[in-house]
């Protein structure tokens, strides 16, 4: 575990502020979840995924529609991939900026556009659940078919999972 070298004091009310420099490295938004875990005398907080519960369904998702629509695909929350019909080594990689600002802005795009070093045709759509927009649904394809309403379909499909 890596010290910050920083110490708060617990309020009344049980609270600890997170101070914003850790928050802003680790990407965590006002109002997001994190998961509590303890371990001997520490207290570990984690950025909590609601679609990582769901990473069976997606591999399961990225099979199908790979074998029946002929197109690789990958599964992101907001941080990570967490599913793919492409190389597995890509599971658990980072996103970049650019994926990160369409989750952030609900943006969807569709053209040439180069991701995780495979540059293809790309569809791409946000997963949205709730109110909150918690990953991408990113269709890689040799040519420049519109692929939208299968990403969007994948989208709900996990969306309509996510809702609670």
């Amino acid at each position: 575990m890596k010290s910050t070298g920083v110490t708060r004091k617990i309020d009344d009310l049980g609270r600890i502020v997170i101070p914003k420099e850790i928050r802003k490295n680790l990407g965590i938004r006002d109002g997001e979840s994190l998961e509590i875990f303890t371990e001997e005398d520490s207290i570990i907080l984690k950025k909590h995924s609601e679609i990582k519960k769901y990473e069976e369904l997606s591999a399961r998702l990225c099979e199908l529609i790979e074998s029946i629509f002929k197109v690789n695909i990958i599964i992101t929350d907001r941080q990570k991939v967490i599913a793919t019909s492409l190389d597995k080594s890509l599971i658990n990689q980072d996103i970049d900026k650019d994926l990160i600002y369409l989750i952030d802005n609900r943006e969807e795009y569709n053209g040439i556009k180069e991701i995780f070093n495979y540059k293809n045709y790309v569809t791409i759509v946000p997963i949205i659940a709730s109110i909150d927009s918690l990953g991408l649904i990113i269709l890689l394809n040799n040519d420049d078919k519109d692929l939208r309403n299968i990403a969007k379909l994948m989208a709900k499909i996990l969306s309509d999972k996510l809702n609670i």
